[in-house]
């Protein structure tokens, strides 16, 4: 999904699966603080923003962030 450009959508913790898939080189995200390091150290490029939209990786840090999250799906799965 995420090498044929679908949407990838990941909040709180679920970078940790992109990590496993080696998709985060040279990607921004943004995801809990307790999984920067690892995110950093993947290769990516942590922002600390409510959503972060880096291609078609859509990404947030926690549950207070839904909103912002929602709607950049949303404007996604639009264009």
């Amino acid at each position: 999904m995420f090498n044929g450009g679908k949407i990838v959508a990941s909040l709180c913790h679920a970078p940790q699966a992109l990590i496993s898939a080696g998709v985060l080189k040279g990607r921004g995200i943004t995801c809990v603080s307790a999984i920067k390091d690892d995110v950093i150290n993947a290769g990516a490029i942590y922002l600390d923003e409510p959503v972060v939209r880096d291609g078609n990786l859509i990404s947030s840090r926690i549950s207070k962030d839904l909103p912002y999250f929602c709607r950049e799906i949303i404007k996604a799965l639009k264009s």
